[in-house]
């Protein structure tokens, strides 16, 4: 069987996507906000140049202060979420990105590794990731922690790749990372199931990590070039 087109492929992730986030849009950039400003903000400097690997809704790179940003993503209607200013790059993350090497001081990423169809894709993203940030730049990558999902993990068609906080750091560490934190539990698992703590608690469960060990089901692993 020949593989599917890229060009269906962004068709049908088009389709899932808007199935399955819709209505949350503003309810999503609201909580983007607050996780930018009270927790991610920390590792990135408004100087510096930021990728959001697998942007999605761009929620993420739209709320981040800095001096450059890039969002990188297969489904060509990201880019019309994207604020003015926002360089996309429209790919197979797995291939050669379009930056030069030591260009990045950040690259971020959200419930996306998950969706890479296999090993091998998600290696290369990792090397590439790696070529094109600074010395010393950073990796931060959130998903969904298997060994706390279970079956509930494999609800969304599109997740093919089964990830802890343990499997990544190693993949990171092949890939010439040096690990600086893997949690195995931060925040909830998903806001596409209709899960929509208020608003008003996302600062205090920030700001309480003893609290994650019950609630979060989605791992944080950062790495240090």
């Amino acid at each position: 069987m020949s593989p599917i087109p890229n060009s269906e492929i962004q068709t049908e992730l088009q389709r899932i996507y808007s199935a399955r986030f819709a209505g949350l849009e503003a309810y999503r950039n609201k909580v983007w906000r607050i996780l930018v400003s009270d927790f991610f903000s920390k590792w990135i400097n408004p100087t510096h140049s930021v990728l959001d690997l697998g942007c999605g809704y761009c929620e993420f790179i739209n709320n981040a202060t800095a001096a450059q940003k890039f969002a990188m993503d297969l489904n060509p209607s990201a880019r019309e979420r994207l604020l003015p200013g926002i360089r996309f790059l429209e790919q197979d993350c797995s291939a050669p990105w379009p930056l030069a090497d030591n260009s990045l001081d950040v690259v971020f990423t959200s419930n996306f590794l998950e969706h890479l169809p296999a090993k091998a894709p998600l290696q290369s993203t990792l090397l590439e990731a790696r070529r094109c940030l600074r010395p010393n730049g950073l990796l931060i990558a959130m998903g969904p922690n298997i060994k706390f999902l279970s079956g509930e993990y494999w609800d969304f068609f599109d997740h093919h790749l089964a990830l802890t906080e343990l499997s990544l750091s190693e993949a990171m560490l092949m890939a010439g990372y040096n690990v600086e934190k893997a949690l195995p539990k931060f925040l909830p698992y998903t806001m596409s199931l209709r899960f929509q703590p208020p608003l008003w608690t996302i600062r205090p469960y920030l700001k309480m990590p003893w609290i994650w060990r019950f609630w979060g089901r989605q791992f944080l692993v950062i790495g240090r070039k």
